[in-house]
């Protein structure tokens, strides 16, 4: 009697902001951060240079390219200048995670973002609008390090990939937008007030991020937030510092008393690079950032000259509007599909590595042939039935990175792969491929080469269906909280608090 009374005293009250808001939240701004993504890459925003023909016509430039009068090398490097900020910030804000709150870091990300955004519209030439897509990268790193791993503990346990889906898909979905929306507002108004309309979308979710009451990560807690993530049912109420009834002390007291004895900043640079061991030694997850790379580096850059090549091969001219949509449609669908899929097959991390090659070897065969064909329609087609496939390895691979590791170590394994997928992956790939562009001058030659990448990368995940794997997600947290029972924890956010 007394046990179920205090049960149902810390049990969570419902609240207006549920699992389920938490996501939808998530997923508008993960949207938003991908929309800039893909309206930098569209013709309307990024333009293009004056050209001038042998007979000595010239016509005028547009958009980014052609205000700056930036070479294609410049061009890429504006596409991926935001990722230096995003490297060097993410693994600052995983290890900031341990002591601040992370709910609240993201809110800080995320002023940073709309400032910077707003930055690039108002830049005057091509450096200032590189080092505002710098800062862009710093407030967008908090966010892709952290907002996973908050999904990952209030999903419920039989549908986390396909949760990760949902927030994935965003990815695809966001940049076929902005290849829509900064075709429109380029040809409708002009190129700056696309950054300056993203800025003012996102300001409301900055400011959410300081007002809310802080939310807390599964493997942490923090001196000042209002609830652990966790409730254990059989715990003891806040005030008493006293040993429970199942042998644990009371967490936010324990980690009251680790405040004051934090260690000095050459003691969590130690840390942190026993951290870095940890991951860098785990095969698992060195196979699964090594493939990422290898795929990364093709989307980055499909992402980014997709448009371009669609408009010099196929002569499109509505060619925002048609990657943008095949995009959409693709990503969605094919998103979706591999969260959905993998908890069908039973979502272990070999299942995940099983469906990340198959997936990727098919995608790639197809999107090959679409760039062999000349017909435009073949093209869409084989292009279409490629991304859809591609697209379904984003929740896999970041299941296998959120459940490789145990839950304190997940957002510096989330910030790891982040770096090093940019570093590796993106980042060079559209410089890259423009210098390959500029050097060959065959759009259709340079598709074929880029493609080709993604075999490497099916292989590369084919090698981890063979690995020996654990799934840690239930292991204990370096707080080493006891609990007598698992299934007393309810997530902070738990849809069955609902019928209290």
């Amino acid at each position: 009697m007394i046990r179920d009374s205090i049960s149902s005293t810390l049990a969570p009250q419902p609240s207006w902001f549920t699992a389920k808001r938490l996501l939808a939240i998530f997923c508008i701004i993960n949207l938003l951060n991908y929309v800039d993504r893909g309206a930098i890459a569209s013709n309307g925003v990024n333009g293009k240079r004056s050209e001038c023909t042998k007979s000595g016509t010239c016509s005028s430039g547009s958009g980014i390219q052609g205000d700056f009068d930036l070479n294609n090398f410049q061009d890429g490097v504006i596409s991926s200048a935001f990722m230096v900020g995003l490297l060097l910030a993410s693994p600052i804000f995983a290890s900031l995670a341990k002591s601040v709150n992370p709910f609240r870091l993201i809110g800080v990300g995320l002023t940073v973002w709309t400032f910077a955004t707003a930055g690039c519209g108002l830049s005057i030439n091509f450096w200032s609008i590189t080092i505002c897509r710098m800062m862009v990268g710093v407030g967008e790193a908090s966010f892709i390090s952290l907002a996973a791993p908050f999904i990952d503990d209030n999903a419920p346990v039989d549908q986390k990939t396909a949760w990760l889906g949902v927030f994935y898909m965003c990815i695809p979905t966001g940049i076929a937008v902005g290849y829509v929306y900064g075709g429109l507002v380029g040809s409708l108004l002009n190129w700056r007030w696309a950054f300056g309309i993203e800025a003012l979308l996102m300001l409301p979710f900055a400011i959410l991020g300081f007002v809310m009451k802080p939310l807390q990560l599964k493997g942490f807690s923090h001196t000042g937030s209002k609830r652990p993530l966790t409730s254990v049912q059989t715990s003891c109420t806040e005030a008493v510092a006293s040993p429970c009834q199942d042998g644990s002390f009371q967490t936010r007291n324990d980690s009251m008393d680790d405040s004051k004895s934090a260690p000095g900043i050459l003691n969590q640079f130690t840390r942190f690079w026993m951290d870095m061991k940890v991951l860098l030694l785990d095969k698992v997850y060195v196979v699964n950032i090594l493939g990422y790379i290898a795929y990364n580096f093709v989307i980055g850059a499909y992402s980014y000259w997709g448009p371009k090549a669609g408009y010099y091969i196929y002569h499109m001219n509505n060619a925002d509007l048609m990657f943008g949509g095949i995009t959409i449609i693709c990503g969605i669908f094919g998103t979706l599909a591999g969260g959905f899929i993998l908890d069908r097959m039973t979502n272990t991390i070999s299942n995940a590595f099983k469906l990340l090659s198959v997936a990727t070897s098919f995608g790639a065969i197809f999107c090959f042939a679409a760039f062999c064909f000349k017909s435009l329609y073949a093209f869409i087609a084989l292009f279409a039935i490629g991304e859809l496939l591609v697209f379904a390895t984003q929740a896999p691979v970041n299941y296998v990175c959120l459940h490789c590791v145990k839950p304190s170590m997940r957002p510096l394994s989330m910030a790891m792969s982040t770096v090093s997928i940019h570093i590796f992956g993106d980042v060079p790939s559209s410089p890259l491929v423009g210098v390959l562009q500029d050097h060959i001058n065959n759009w259709r030659v340079t598709a074929l080469i880029l493609t080709s990448v993604l075999f490497l990368a099916s292989g590369i995940w084919f090698i981890g269906i063979f690995l020996h794997s654990v799934d840690r997600f239930n292991e204990e947290n370096e707080l080493q909280v006891s609990v007598t029972d698992r299934s007393n924890t309810i997530p902070l956010l738990g849809e069955t608090t609902q019928s209290l």
